[in-house]
């Protein structure tokens, strides 16, 4: 994953009401810390930050965060967002490093067809997305299994899922993560021997 840079200025004023002003001329206001790095308080534009989390990577996406006479790397640690008009209205960004794993939530998507979806049964996923640990750089943009081969009765566990190089699942490896289930199937041939009765 490329950074993308995101340009801030240091804001001097703190509060409810300097913070009300800012928005007014169309800004926001931020804080950015962690390992390694003074809290410093920021001012910035929503509209690159939302169309830099909004790309592929979401709220993974590794940013290069300008500000002052230095650059540095950080993600979206938190993010508060207006309830109605989906404004932006204040970001937390976090320090990161190359060499320094860090913990994000990536989505959890499936492709083709299941063999025992096709056989009646049905395939009940558990997570919509993954905890993963990994250096920012090396965070995918999602995880995909293939489900095209999987039976009735098939049970998918962390340990079965394939991940890039220098990206750990943090969930033990026997968490099961999708199932084909072929009491849907058993249902259905009960459903429809009870209707063959009636008639």
């Amino acid at each position: 994953m490329e950074a993308v840079t995101l340009q801030a200025e240091v804001r001097e004023t703190r509060g409810k009401g300097p913070a009300r002003q800012l928005r007014m001329r169309g800004l926001i206001p931020a804080v950015f810390y962690g390992p390694g790095a003074e809290p410093v308080t920021l001012q910035l534009d929503p509209a690159p930050l939302r169309a830099a989390i909004t790309g592929e990577y979401g709220r993974n996406q590794v940013l290069e965060l300008a500000f002052g006479d230095q650059k540095s790397l950080a993600v979206v640690k938190d993010i508060a967002v207006h309830p109605v008009s989906r404004d932006v209205l204040h970001v937390d960004f976090y320090a990161a490093a190359k060499d320094r794993p860090l913990r994000a939530e990536v989505p959890f998507l499936t492709t083709g067809r299941a063999l025992g979806v096709q056989k009646g049964g049905a395939m009940h996923k558990r997570f919509r997305s993954l905890p993963i640990k990994a250096c920012p750089q090396d965070v995918p943009s999602k995880i995909v299994l293939d489900v095209a081969k999987l039976d009735l009765g098939a049970n998918v566990t962390v340990a079965d899922l394939k991940v890039p190089e220098g990206v750990e699942i943090a969930l033990p490896p026997t968490r099961r993560v999708l199932m084909i289930d072929a009491k849907e199937r058993a249902k259905k041939d009960d459903k429809a021997e009870g209707e063959a009765e009636k008639a």
